[in-house]
């Protein structure tokens, strides 16, 4: 099998893909090697959105979970990898009604069947993208196995966990203060109502209220007269940051600790425009910081102010309908957009003098996640579910140690979140999702006056509903299905389970793969989905549906900015990257570029049209160095037929042969320690290092003076073992390569049909050897000829010329043995003239002539000749060029501190220009010095 001259991933991976998922290869029942001390391994892949493509953050989660997989699975675990995609309720509903949208046609305007079947389409169309894009990745998923969340299976499983949750009272409709989004017309939760915790640009809006008293029994004038509040002697003055709500306000509401108010409670105060009377109230949720001290009650508009007249007893006034537009109970300000309402309204406070102040000052919005709508806060009929018990029983799992999370210190934040949960309003009132699976009874009527018929069925399916209403309420009945669907995320929550065959706990999949082992996630979806599954998990199956949660981070721009579809600008397609550098590079870079929970910046810039990325550049450059050893091993070995190898005596064995192995099997154990402890990332910077310095820069080399091919090639094959869960493509080819051209020089290597059922390497003990240890020793050698080869580069030597006269001197005898011993090999690689070259004692007499160069690096001193490395005249010239260099850059720094910028620019500024003078005056002394001294 003869290798190109470069590696081209275009050529390799969509070709290693169908072989590998034609073959079976990514199927559980499929492994050969099968370690029994192994427990299997199982993941469910984050089911991305059908809402278009996938982005850098899905290709993240991607990368390292095959990387487990993958390396679970060459550990000898049984393993799978579940695939699959999320139907993404209020997102996918959000994208296809702009598509339609820009073809001038309105969700509104079409039957909920007709508009279901074109987000039916839509989602055929991205999930086709998607799963291109999740091949192309090179993840290892049984595609056999891949899952929908509103595929038949799985909304039998979703209208199994609702009705098992409402039939122990978990799940329950009431009428409730929930965050309305006016675009969306639908309510969301508190998760996917989002707010800047820094707040965005508002005012705050002081404004009178006056109070009733024998001298003022309320307005006479008509509101917008001016006159209004004529009469009136006494005042409330209130604060809001919403003075559209005004007009629903039932109170005016005080702290009982405030002695500036407390003579006022039980006191009437009068609401501008709608002329209501309300009363003055004292409760300790009230501030006394905030603003004046008195504020406002909204009870239909306020979350607080909720809570406030439940406890009060006040009416619940709403002044808005669900597009956010001012109603009937409005007045005069009906028909009007609440913003334009608030515009209106401050006009005519102010006009009607009562408008006080205006500040500016940082309100804290909630947005909805995807319409970017103001939140409402709206008081709606829902579904809830009781999320008391299932949070305690989800923050004692990983009290326990149950459940552990990565990194750790996501915990506190999950014993916050589960410590204070609220219950969780699961209903949306939107036309994709999976529609509540509860039945009203139409006809007869659908109330029961006697209370004994059931007016409602809770069943999975409609049928059952019909069968128990039939027996209820005789043949004739009519059933209307709640027109609700329930948030995304509580299939999303049934995820680990609903794949694997769940509600039938006897099927195969769930007797053998449930509960799976690890949850692989961004932290920015703890509570969304993880917390979910977790609760949902141990309530319904009885078990934790994972035993480790494993956190990255996301990925930013360059300057640390989040990836946001709302900044198409900065979204990177990472089919984009791949064709650039290949998927291997991307994987590599992504893994390798954090840490668990920590966020990633990319480097990546637009050229030409395309993304452009330094770092995986760099990624890509280790395929390349990998694929060129690769080349070299095969052309250097060849394929002649000699009998299989064994390791040769210690004894005789040259010093680099014993080193690389033992390098090899340091490697080894690091890689494993690394990745058994989620350290992915320096697990994979420890076997680069060792494939690109180790192995292809100096075992390499050395491979020139001596061959030992078993060495050779035995730990090539392993490198790729090692490599291979996180560049598969690449590993594969390679290792298929070594299998066509060299198994016979270690047939017991290339068992497997192919590397990724390949058993991943294994650390030996290592034995015990006699004098200094081969890794010690060899770098004594490497610290010797780095030295060397950094005096030719600070001197200009060319690396072609053959050095006269080198003299090492290490700092114990043992490294001089060490150097006697190696000094042919030294030579070698620092292209110096072995029957010149002597390794002495450090107290030794040295033999060169003259004032030697010495450098010392590590623990070599070098000394050279100063005749085979300086070329007098060219040295005098180049520090006479250094010279006039320095002295220009002196006089400079010295005119612009003594000129005007010297007196106007910050002192940190002037003390960072005065220490490049400094330095610069410094270096030519030195400068100066050696040219004298030339």
């Amino acid at each position: 099998m003869e290798l190109s001259k470069a590696y081209d991933p275009k050529s390799v991976e969509n070709r290693l893909q169908a072989w590998w998922e034609t073959n079976g290869y990514y199927k559980p029942e499929a492994q050969l090697y099968v370690n029994p001390d192994e427990k299997p391994f199982v993941i469910t892949i984050p089911p991305p959105n059908v809402t278009g493509t996938l982005h850098m953050g899905h290709a993240l989660t991607l990368a390292i979970e095959d990387l487990m997989t993958r390396y679970h699975r060459m550990k000898g675990a049984r393993t799978l990898y579940v695939p699959g995609t999320d139907h993404a309720g209020i997102a996918t509903q959000s994208v296809v009604e702009k598509n339609l949208a820009k073809q001038g046609r309105k969700r509104s305007d079409m039957s909920r069947s007709d508009f279901i079947e074109e987000v039916w389409d839509w989602k055929e169309h991205s999930h086709e993208i998607i799963v291109g894009q999740s091949k192309a990745m090179g993840i290892s998923a049984d595609w056999s196995r891949e899952a929908f969340t509103m595929d038949e299976a799985r909304s039998t499983a979703v209208a199994t966990a609702f009705k098992m949750l409402y039939d122990r009272g978990l799940i329950y409709r009431d009428t409730r203060m929930v965050n309305w989004d006016p675009v969306q017309l639908t309510g969301v939760s508190d998760l996917e109502a989002e707010t800047d915790e820094e707040g965005e640009p508002g005012h705050l809006w002081t404004v009178r209220y006056p109070l009733q008293t024998n001298r003022w029994d309320g307005p006479t004038n008509a509101w917008g007269s001016g006159k209004w509040a004529e009469g009136a002697t006494e005042f409330i003055t209130v604060a809001t940051t919403r003075p559209e709500t005004i007009l629903g306000d039932c109170a005016v509401m005080v702290n009982p600790g405030d002695d500036r108010y407390t003579p006022l409670i039980g006191c009437t105060a009068v609401i501008p425009a709608v002329d209501r009377e309300v009363p003055v109230i004292g409760d300790q949720a009230v501030d006394i910081a905030f603003g004046t001290g008195a504020v406002k009650v909204t009870p239909a508009h306020d979350f607080t102010d909720y809570e406030v007249g439940k406890r009060h007893h006040l009416p619940m006034i709403e002044v808005m309908d669900q597009h956010a537009r001012m109603n009937q109970e409005a007045g005069s300000y009906s028909g009007l957009d609440r913003f334009a309402c608030r515009k209106k309204i401050v006009a005519d406070l102010e006009h009607e003098g009562l408008l006080v102040k205006v500040e500016d000052y940082r309100v804290r919005l909630s947005r909805g996640q995807r319409s970017g709508a103001v939140i409402e806060p709206r008081i709606s009929l829902q579904w809830f579910c009781n999320m008391k018990t299932m949070g305690a029983a989800a923050a004692d799992a990983v009290r326990k140690g149950d459940l552990k999370i990565v990194p750790e210190r996501f915990e506190r934040t999950w014993f916050q979140w589960m410590d204070n949960i609220r219950d969780w309003c699961v209903s949306r009132q939107l036309w994709w999702g999976h529609q509540i699976p509860v039945w009203y009874v139409v006809e007869p009527a659908n109330t029961d006056a006697n209370g004994e018929k059931p007016i409602m069925y809770c069943e999975v399916t409609g049928a059952a509903a019909h069968v128990r209403a039939i027996q209820d309420w005789g043949p004739d009945v009519q059933l209307r299905q709640d027109p609700d669907v329930l948030d995304t995320w509580f299939s999303s929550g049934l995820w680990p389970f609903s794949t694997l065959g769940w509600p039938d706990t006897g099927h195969a999949d769930f007797k053998n793969w449930y509960p799976t082992t690890h949850l692989e996630t961004g932290y920015d979806i703890i509570f969304f989905w993880v917390a979910r599954m977790v609760m949902l998990g141990q309530e319904l199956t009885g078990a934790l549906p994972f035993h480790t949660v494993y956190l990255h981070g996301l990925i930013r721009t360059a300057d640390g900015k989040k990836m946001s579809k709302s900044r198409p600008d900065n979204i990177i397609d990472p089919l984009e990257l791949i064709e650039s550098y290949g998927t291997d590079a991307v994987r590599f870079f992504l893994i390798t570029a954090g840490a668990p929970g920590n966020d990633i910046k990319m480097d990546a810039r637009k050229e030409g049209g395309k993304w452009r990325s330094g770092r995986i550049e760099g990624a890509r450059n280790f395929a390349n160095k990998l694929w060129n050893a690769a080349r070299f091993v095969l052309a250097k070995v060849g394929a002649e037929a000699i009998a299989p190898l064994t390791s040769a005596d210690p004894a005789t064995e040259a010093l680099a042969d014993r080193w690389i192995p033992a390098r090899l099997n340091e490697v080894i154990g690091e890689s494993r320690r690394l990745m058994d402890a989620f350290q992915y990332g320096e697990a994979g910077r420890q076997i680069c290092d060792f494939i690109w310095s180790d192995y292809c820069d100096w075992y390499l080399e050395l491979s020139k003076l001596h061959l030992n091919p078993g060495v050779l090639v035995r730990t090539l094959e392993s490198a790729l073992r090692l490599l291979h869960p996180l560049m598969p493509y690449v590993t594969e080819e390679l290792w298929q390569a070594l299998k066509t051209g060299l198994a016979h020089v270690c047939p017991e290597r290339f068992a497997s049909p192919s590397l990724m059922l390949a058993e991943f390497p294994t650390q030996e003990e290592e034995a015990e050897l006699a004098g200094i240890n081969p890794k010690t020793a060899m770098l004594t050698v490497q610290d010797a000829v780095r030295t060397v080869r950094e005096i030719r580069s600070d001197l200009n030597v060319a690396p072609s010329k053959k050095i006269q006269g080198v003299e090492f001197r290490p700092r114990s005898p043992d490294q001089l043995a060490v150097l006697i011993a190696q000094l042919p090999t030294i030579s070698f690689l620092a292209n110096i003239d072995p029957a010149t070259a002597r390794a002495l004692g450090l107290g030794a007499s040295g033999s060169l002539a003259g004032e030697p160069i010495a450098y010392t690096r590590g623990t070599v001193n070098v000394q050279i000749a100063r005749g085979e490395v300086v070329d007098r005249a060219a040295e005098q010239a180049r520090l006479a060029t250094e010279v006039a260099a320095l002295e220009a850059a002196i006089t400079r720094g010295e005119a612009l501190l003594t000129s005007d910028f010297g007196k106007r620019a910050p002192a940190a500024v002037i003390d960072k220009e005065r220490a490049k003078l400094a330095e610069n005056a410094a270096k030519l002394a030195q400068v100066r010095s050696a040219l004298g001294a030339g």
